[in-house]
């Protein structure tokens, strides 16, 4: 690996202490006494947009535009083989605004720590803005309820993460929700009075208005003017609940439009410019309530009433075909709003973000929005479901859609390059990991993004519901070669150590993807010998597997996350920890005599789904675990 020697002497100051950061997340790749001698040059005005390296033979130039173009220099740099290939290189990004969003209201709040090496990697990527998504996970003046016990930000440390982003060349942009998604406020009976349902606020009540001019001055206080994001999406049902018995039944449409005019003029007195996400426009012109309905039809006065102040925030994580990415800006732009677009990492209801998925979603996107000629476009890190998925898991989808942002294009083996230079690890063992949930399935549509592995893990021992879709029988060989694989790749450095955690639960799935199949087959053959075995074997060691992965989940939580949170992840793997030792005990009971039969070994499985169903299509914890509705 080559390493830099850079005077900070000569470093623009602008610079300085992005360089700092980055060293301290890869000090070997800095030498102050050798390696190769590295300079770096302001751009003037009318030079070039991007970044170009200008290399000797011991020696390199680095001429940009903006920090982040030479920190997406020094990350292509180190991850090129050679450094003279890199001769007459330049770059120049195809878009005004290249953004990640990470999710920290999900049940994990990332620690500034954790927040400010993914901040490191987006720069040596080439990332120029990172959305953060705060639900309640922030301060506001007299409200101790608002974020109460879940790891909420200090203002101080808001404004660290600002100054951190700020140092990469990395614009921050606060996201909070003005209308929806606030089911972790309204559920304290402090905010009782003003939810218009479990998840929506009341619109038209004074004082849920007082409420956000309280969200808005914090952000104001710790970002200053500037855009902000504020939600308003997914607010099914509004009207429907304390709205209606206080102001009697008004359209959606209209409750909707009165209350982001109200929200708007709130942000404009404070020099903030709004941006919402645009599905309610659509999903309230559509009878089945869908987004991507394409027979809705959004009535006229429906958007000529939004302030021309707000910007709409396409969100699409779904399609792999640039036709529909193509066909729904049309649509936005005949609402009379350029939008800014979001594409997803697939990183909610599962372990390791869906990677391959990701990728193709991203492409599609990605070819849209260039076809278009849209200038802004972000990515979505979500936590749905408890935010078990390892934030960093992302990383090489947001490499991918870097590279198409900086090349146009995406060759496979200067992803994987590219990847190595602004994380430091190998980008096909970070990609192999997303086979948790495919376990080596090559099918199109929803199982390209299924959550397998996650069903596969929590699924009850006793009454495994997904047993009936799948083929287990080969489950047990995958698993194990994935985690032999994983094990190597995470022992090569301290930047691979992450895979650590998905090689622990491909250990789990190699015995636990057959352990309830198995176990019926045996009771139902009256296989006694077998069903020994499970007592002497199978049940101990898929203990001592599952108190790993536990134990492997609850260092990287503490690694990436504030310890609030926890407690939820925590009671999952005691939940499968204590029915393991509960299986145990019902099947000694039944060997002994104690009990003539074992009711949930006879139970007939079914299909759940139809033929066209989505078995796999990322359910939560809850559908896994048991078979009632638990909400």
């Amino acid at each position: 690996m080559k390493t830099i020697r850079v005077n900070q002497n000569d470093a623009p100051a602008e610079l300085l202490q992005g360089l700092k950061r980055i060293e301290a997340e890869f000090p070997a790749r800095f030498d102050p006494d050798g390696g190769i001698r590295l300079s770096f040059l302001k751009a003037g005005a009318d030079d070039l947009p991007g970044w170009r390296l200008e290399p000797g033979r011991e020696e390199g130039r680095i001429v940009y535009r903006r920090p982040v173009d030479a920190f997406r220099a020094l990350g292509c740099l180190w991850g090129s083989e050679k450094f003279g290939e890199q001769c007459g290189r330049e770059e120049s990004p195809r878009l005004d605004l290249t953004g990640v969003m990470l999710d920290v209201s999900r049940n994990g709040v990332l620690t500034p720590e954790a927040a400010g090496s993914l901040f490191c990697r987006f720069a040596l990527m080439g990332v120029d803005t990172v959305l953060l998504y705060t639900e309640d996970t922030y301060p506001l003046e007299n409200e101790p309820f608002f974020g109460y016990m879940r790891g909420a930000y200090t203002v101080e440390e808001l404004r660290d993460l600002k100054r951190c982003a700020a140092s990469l060349g990395i614009e921050m942009i606060p996201c909070i929700q003005t209308l929806a998604h606030l089911e972790q406020v309204l559920q304290w009976p402090a905010y009782w009075d003003i939810r218009d349902t479990e998840r929506v606020l009341l619109a038209g009540d004074e004082r849920t208005y007082r409420l956000i001019g309280k969200m808005l001055d914090t952000i104001i206080e710790v970002f200053g003017p500037g855009r902000i994001h504020l939600g308003m999406d997914e607010a099914a049902g509004i009207g429907n609940g304390n709205y209606r018995k206080k102001f009697g039944a008004k359209p959606p449409f209209d409750i909707i439009q009165d209350h982001l005019q109200r929200v708007e003029r709130m942000c404009r007195d404070r020099g903030l410019r709004p941006l919402i996400w645009s599905d309610m426009y659509f999903r309230l012109g559509s009878p089945e309530h869908d987004y991507y309905d394409w027979d809705a039809e959004t009535p006229a006065n429906a958007t000529a009433r939004t302030p021309e102040n707000v910007d709409f925030v396409y969100w699409d994580y779904y399609h792999t075909d640039s036709a529909f990415y193509q066909e729904w800006i049309d649509r936005h732009r005949a609402m009379g709003k350029d939008p800014v677009v979001a594409a997803g990492t697939w990183s909610w209801n599962r372990l390791w973000a869906a990677l391959p998925f990701a990728f193709e979603q991203i492409d599609a996107c990605m070819e849209g929005v260039r076809l278009k000629n849209i200038r802004e476009v972000f990515l979505t890190s979500w936590g749905d479901d408890g935010a078990e998925c390892d934030p960093f898991s992302i990383l090489p989808a947001v490499q991918r859609f870097a590279e198409h942002v900086w090349r146009g294009e995406v060759d496979g083996e200067r992803l994987a390059h590219h990847f190595y230079g602004s994380c430091g690890s190998d980008f096909h063992a970070w990609v192999r990991a997303a086979d948790v949930d495919r376990a080596g399935r090559d099918r199109e549509g929803v199982e390209a993004h299924s959550n397998l592995g996650k069903l596969l893990l929590w699924q009850d021992p006793l009454l495994p519901l997904f047993d009936p879709l799948v083929e287990t029988d080969r489950f047990p060989s995958f698993f194990r070669d994935l985690a032999e694989e994983l094990e190597r790749a995470g022992g090569k450095n301290r930047h691979s150590a992450r895979l650590a955690f998905p090689a622990a639960l491909a250990r789990v799935l190699e015995r636990k993807s057959i352990l309830g199949d198995s176990l019926r087959r045996a009771y139902a053959s009256g296989d006694r010998k077998r069903m020994e075995n499970f007592l002497q074997s199978d049940f101990p060691e898929m203990v001592e597997r599952v108190r790993n992965l536990w134990k492997t989940h609850r260092r990287m939580w503490l690694e990436t996350y504030k310890p609030f949170g926890l407690e939820g992840i925590e009671r999952r793997y005691g939940g499968l920890l204590l029915r393991l030792e509960s299986a145990t005990e019902r099947l000694q009971e039944y060997l002994a005599g104690r009990c003539e039969s074992l009711p949930e070994l006879e139970s007939t499985f079914l299909r759940i789904g139809t033929d066209s169903g989505l078995p796999f299509d990322n359910h939560r914890y809850t559908r896994a675990a048991t078979p009632s509705w638990i909400k």
